[in-house]
């Protein structure tokens, strides 16, 4: 049976918040930034991200591409309060929703709606409750699977609404970028660049053994190997609890020195306390991640008593770990944290 899957994801979610809240700063670059002493962008509006101003991004690199831009705490409860408003929106119309974080979601809407017509209406009618509840913008995209789905709410955003019909999978995907691709990173496109796949073009034409050559014989080439051909098996799972959360950034130029690499997990942690938030998860297992020039890997952890969940407390375990592998005996190409043993964070 073609199934019809909705992605919904919000338009600059925590930034939109502030702006629906304080709506004299429409017209103003604005950006929400974590609570720890050394900040970072925790997501910015459009009018920022036209200077370059991006999630994840020191707030000093920020204000250089943006002398002018409004520098806002974080509300956490108050973003959690308007996902349970979303939350609502999405079961009127469907059980099965697969919450992604705060602000997106996967909506199985298979027995709603018979074609994907359908599915568009549906999806239509949430943008449009979601407006009139929250005022706030969404974007959403209508498919046949996830992974087509959420490709699609991302192409006309902000207020988009994108089909991508079966007829049409080919044509689009050959002229995706490999980063284009849902769950390719930086690690995996860099391997794949490598032998010269850089467009879907050219992930399309490698068999599959041809890319576990690359990859390695794990889930991963074979996952690829269908997505490059607009298959994706996975159903929406309601309720969905995570198992870890985390970041790892590849750096284009290898890191050599104890500054350099301490330097790098602030912002990193950011972002992994940004992600946790907004799923609502705490964690008391927090894990460091090295991967040497020569590509050897070395991985440290350590649990604490108590949970840990702000960007802060996350970088000072990881910057704790990676004290213990310095000096490093030769340059690293990537770092990386994430969060084990996770639980509820209380009043999510």
């Amino acid at each position: 049976m073609t199934r019809r899957i909705v992605h919904v994801d919000m338009d600059a979610f925590y930034a939109s918040i502030e702006i629906r809240d304080q709506p004299d700063l429409a017209a103003l670059p604005v950006a929400v930034i974590a609570t720890a002493r050394r900040g970072a962008v925790m997501t910015a509006n459009y009018v920022a991200r036209r200077f370059g101003v991006r999630s994840a991004m020191p707030v000093h690199v920020a204000l250089n591409r943006c002398p002018d831009l409004v520098l806002l705490p974080q509300r956490m409860e108050v973003y959690r309060g308007v996902s349970a408003q979303l939350q609502e929106v999405f079961t009127r119309y469907t059980d099965l929703v697969e919450p992604l974080a705060l602000d997106e979601a996967y909506l199985d809407v298979t027995q709603q709606s018979s074609t994907l017509a359908d599915a568009e209406q549906l999806a239509r009618a949430i943008q449009a409750e979601i407006l009139t509840e929250t005022r706030l913008t969404s974007s959403a995209g209508v498919s046949v699977n996830k992974f087509l789905a959420k490709l699609a709410s991302g192409l006309h955003k902000p207020s988009g609404l994108t089909v991508i019909a079966p007829e049409e999978v080919d044509t689009l995907l050959t002229r995706l970028l490999i980063e284009d691709f849902y769950g390719i990173g930086l690690v995996t496109a860099g391997k794949l660049q490598a032998p010269g796949i850089r467009t879907g073009a050219q992930l399309r034409s490698r068999s599959l053994a041809e890319l576990q050559a690359v990859l390695g014989a794990g889930k991963l080439a074979p996952r690829l190997h269908g997505l490059a051909r607009g298959v994706d098996e996975r159903p929406v799972e309601a309720h969905r609890e995570a198992q870890s959360i985390g970041v790892e950034r590849t750096f284009d130029q290898n890191l050599t020195t104890r500054e350099a690499l301490l330097a790098e997990l602030p912002g990193i942690a950011v972002e992994v306390a940004a992600r946790m938030a907004r799923r609502g998860y705490v964690g008391r297992t927090v894990v460091l991640k090295l991967r040497y020039a020569d590509w050897r890997p070395v991985t440290r952890r350590r649990t604490w008593t108590q949970p840990l969940g702000t960007a802060e407390d996350l970088a000072d375990a990881a910057s704790a770990l990676l004290t213990s592998e310095l000096p490093v005996e030769q340059g690293v190409r990537l770092l990386g944290v994430s969060v084990v043993n996770l639980s509820r964070q209380e009043g999510s």
